[in-house]
């Protein structure tokens, strides 16, 4: 599974593979770490994208779209 991080410095969205979640990552344009967060802290909007036909986006605050 994939998932969309924005890094905080540059803004700039990434798809990462959710074994970045839980970790401190370099942004791939700025080079700056940012952390992505847990899965499990965003229990019901993985069980939204589990459910999802379709590519799915969750923001820094747990809501999902898609």
């Amino acid at each position: 599974m994939q998932i969309l991080a924005k890094c905080p410095n540059c803004r700039n969205n990434w798809l990462l593979d959710a074994q970045a979640c839980d970790r401190r990552v370099p942004c791939p344009s700025c080079k700056k770490l940012f952390k992505v967060p847990k899965l499990a802290e965003n229990i019901e909007a993985v069980k939204l994208i589990n459910q999802s036909r379709s590519t799915a986006y969750i923001d820094m605050n747990g809501k999902t779209y898609g």
